[in-house]
């Protein structure tokens, strides 16, 4: 246990941003409550990770592929804990979360799908992206502002797993 999560009695004095961290997340996470010690990072947390996961065109999918592989890639479970139903929900089956591991060698995975984990796994592991690396998944996206968002929802959630494992944020947490 790093540090212990913050209660629903320190709450109330930042009792707005609880409200719209319910309201945009349907409960305050274990995440929230650790971010909560500093009310000024999780409501700027609250505000990025809203535009990479409600506010961005990229589609569903393939933002939650990228989320689920970010995971994996860094060991961080209570991220896979949370985001495994949203890609089912967004249409990711069962078969491919099991099949993230070695989505290289799996015909699970269409063409657009394994540019966007070569990426991933590219910004995750080297952070440098190599040139037709990028290409592909330039190509995938198919517009600038894809590529972007496909960015920004790596980088994004290369944060929250660094995030979640430096402080040792589980789902079986009840502190």
């Amino acid at each position: 246990d790093r540090l212990s999560l913050v209660g629903s009695e320190m709450c109330i004095r930042d009792r707005p941003l609880v409200d719209r961290i319910v309201a945009e997340r349907g409960s305050v996470l274990h995440l929230y409550q650790m971010l909560l010690h500093s009310p000024a990072v999780a409501g700027g947390w609250l505000n990025y990770l809203t535009s990479i996961r409600q506010l961005s065109t990229l589609p569903g999918d393939l933002r939650e592929l990228v989320i689920m592989r970010v995971a994996a890639i860094n060991g961080a479970p209570y991220e896979a804990d949370q985001h495994a139903p949203i890609a089912l929900k967004e249409g990711v089956s069962q078969a491919q979360l099991d099949a993230l591991d070695a989505w290289e060698d799996s015909d699970l995975f269409g063409e657009r799908e394994k540019a966007v984990l070569a990426y991933t796994d590219a910004m995750t592991r080297q952070v440098q992206v190599p040139e037709p690396v990028f290409q592909a998944a330039r190509a995938a996206m198919g517009s600038d502002k894809l590529i972007v968002e496909l960015t920004a929802t790596v980088a994004a959630y290369n944060m929250v797993s660094r995030f979640l494992e430096a402080l040792q944020v589980h789902s079986h947490d009840h502190r």
